[in-house]
C-alpha cells in the first residue's frame, strides 16, 4: 500500500513538473518570437544607417532625424524663453515645460554641466538647478542671472564632422558632439562646445540625459 502511494505521488510530481516545463518553454518561445520580430525592425534601421556598436537585443532605436530635430528644438526653446521675457509673457512656465519635455529630470537621472556654472554649483543634476541656470531668480543659486534671458535672438547648432559623423547611435541612446552658436541683440555671436546624450523613452520621445557645455579653449588667454 505504501509502495503504491509512493509511486502515485512520484507520477503526480512528474506530471506537474512536465506541465510546468512545457508552460515555461511556451512562454520562452513566445517571448523569443516577439523579441526577434522587434529586433528585425531595429536591424533594418541599423543596416540602412550602417550603425555600429548598437547594444545587443536593442528593442528601439533613435534615428539621425530625431536627434537633429531634438537639437534644433533645444536651440529654438532657448531663444523662445528670452523672447517671452522681453514680451512680458510667462517665460518661467515655458522654461519649466522645456525642462520637462526635453530633459529626463522627471523620469530619472540627468547630468547637466552648464557653460557658465562654477564652484560647488557647477553640475545641475536636479530640475531646480537647471531652471535656475536658464532663468535665474532662485536664492539657492545666487550666481545665476538666467542664461536664456540675455536674450538670444538666434541659436543654431552644428555637430562635429561631415553630415551625421558627430552623432553616435547605440539603439535607444544617441550621443552628439559639436558646437552651438547663440546670437545676442547686438548681433554678436558666441560659440560654445556642446555634448548631448539623448535617450528615447517609452513614449517614443527623446530626452536629454547628459548635457555638457563649455567655452572653447583659447591659447591667447593663457
Amino acid at each position: 500500500m505504501k509502495s503504491t502511494t509512493w509511486i502515485g505521488s512520484l507520477l503526480l510530481v512528474t506530471f506537474f513538473t512536465s506541465s510546468c516545463n512545457q508552460a515555461a518553454e511556451k512562454i520562452k518561445q513566445e517571448t523569443t518570437n516577439v523579441v526577434t520580430q522587434t529586433s528585425d525592425k531595429v536591424q533594418k534601421v541599423i543596416d540602412d544607417f550602417g550603425l555600429v556598436y548598437v547594444e545587443e537585443g536593442a528593442q528601439d532605436i533613435i534615428t539621425y532625424d530625431e536627434v537633429n530635430a531634438a537639437q534644433q528644438a533645444w536651440c529654438d526653446a532657448l531663444v523662445k524663453i528670452g523672447q517671452l521675457k522681453e514680451e512680458g509673457g510667462d517665460y518661467k512656465a515655458f522654461a519649466e515645460k522645456v525642462l520637462t519635455d526635453a530633459y529626463n529630470y522627471d523620469n530619472g537621472k540627468v547630468f547637466f554641466k552648464p557653460t557658465l556654472a562654477f564652484g560647488e554649483q557647477t553640475f545641475r543634476n536636479t530640475k531646480k538647478g537647471a531652471l535656475a541656470y536658464f532663468i535665474g531668480g532662485d536664492p539657492d543659486y545666487p550666481n545665476d542671472k538666467g542664461f536664456a534671458l540675455t536674450p538670444w535672438v538666434k541659436a543654431r547648432y552644428d555637430n562635429a564632422g561631415q553630415k551625421n559623423e558627430g552623432i553616435q547611435i547605440y539603439g535607444s541612446v544617441a550621443i552628439t558632439m559639436g558646437n552651438v552658436w547663440v546670437t545676442g541683440k547686438d548681433g554678436k555671436e558666441v560659440m560654445v562646445d556642446k555634448t548631448w546624450v539623448f535617450k528615447k523613452g517609452k513614449d517614443g520621445k527623446l530626452k536629454i540625459i547628459v548635457h555638457k557645455s563649455s567655452l572653447p579653449f583659447s591659447p591667447a588667454a593663457q
